[in-house]
């Protein structure tokens, strides 16, 4: 399976395992070697660079993708998929506008 923008997925790298939102958009993913995700953390600070994710996303508790973070992963670190965010394309371009204050 290949990963889309909005995808939340589990993801190793450096003997980590955590998960992550996929950023970079569908159409670009399959061309590419690393993508651009936001980790995901239980940690929720209320902030306008959080995309909220929770059971109706896949994860077993309620956690954040956290915009100020993102980072280029390889796709190949992706392993497991988890869920993805529901309305992900607002979500994703509201945090971003927030990120760039624009």
């Amino acid at each position: 399976m290949t990963p889309a923008q909005g995808d939340i997925w589990w993801a190793e790298a450096e003997d980590k395992r955590r998960p992550v939102l996929v950023v970079t958009r569908t159409e670009a993913i399959p061309v590419l070697t690393w993508i651009v995700i936001a980790p995901v953390t239980r940690t929720i600070r209320g902030i306008p660079t959080e995309v909220h994710l929770g059971v109706d996303s896949g994860l077993p508790a309620p956690c954040v993708a956290v915009f100020d973070n993102l980072q280029p992963m390889r796709k190949t670190y992706m392993t497991e998929w988890v869920g993805q965010v529901s309305q992900s394309r607002l979500e994703i371009c509201r945090a971003l506008g927030a990120l760039a204050d624009c």
